[in-house]
């Protein structure tokens, strides 16, 4: 039996944080213009005098963690690198937006987990790959793959409502305004259902009401009704 976040000891050591992937190429400049011309940040060049050693920085938008690439770098195969996982709020817009930069995406799929496979059915990455969104659109089932062009794999998951205990109560945020805006989005379509069930009165009490929603869709906890 696998074991969750809840059965996890909650003590407190030595904070770590994940701030790079090392990604084999085989070529270095194309890399970079791949990378580059997906909107992501360029946080540093280095190339040493000898020209032995050459190291490229990029951040995806949003995120805490960087990848790095070069030459001389690492001794893995150039591509060896897959099932690199890209957490997005929408999965749809996401897909779209590296389409527009001219990517060969994916169509959207779902996890089939427990679901059988059928003969139009394969494997992504270890998941039965299902096409379209997860018919409910839950958390963690939606994706979309493309690779760079030494072949490294990379995956879109959406990803609305983190599971319990995945983040500190209290430290939650918001990779971007984008991802803060989907979040408002989603927390009024959901008080507009709650003032419905409460006689369709103008609730107003909603600031706490969306505070307690965002804090709790984003660690795991029930959604206020």
């Amino acid at each position: 039996m696998s074991s969750t976040a809840d059965e996890t000891p909650h003590a407190r050591g030595v904070d770590m944080k994940l701030e790079l992937v090392v990604i084999p190429v085989s070529d270095v400049d194309r890399a970079k213009r791949f990378y580059g011309g997906l909107g992501r940040r360029l946080d540093a060049e280095y190339a040493s005098d000898d020209g032995y050693l050459r190291r490229i920085h990029f951040t995806p938008p949003g995120s805490g963690c960087s990848i790095i690439f070069g030459k001389n770098i690492t001794t893995a195969a150039p591509g060896s690198a897959q099932g690199l996982y890209l957490i997005v709020s929408d999965v749809e817009a996401a897909r779209k937006d590296l389409l527009s930069r001219g990517v060969k995406v994916s169509e959207i799929f779902h996890d089939a987990a427990g679901v059988f496979a059928g003969p139009d059915e394969h494997y992504l990455f270890g998941r039965v790959r299902v096409s379209g969104p997860d018919p409910e659109r839950n958390s963690y089932r939606s994706f979309a793959s493309f690779s760079d062009p030494d072949g490294n794999g990379w995956l879109f998951q959406e990803v609305t409502q983190r599971r319990p205990g995945r983040l500190d109560p209290g430290a939650t945020t918001f990779a971007s305004s984008r991802d803060f805006v989907a979040a408002l989005r989603r927390a009024a379509a959901a008080h507009g259902e709650h003032e419905k069930r409460t006689g369709g009165q103008r609730d107003e009490n909603w600031p706490d009401w969306y505070v307690e929603y965002l804090i709790s869709e984003q660690t795991g906890k029930d959604l206020p009704l």
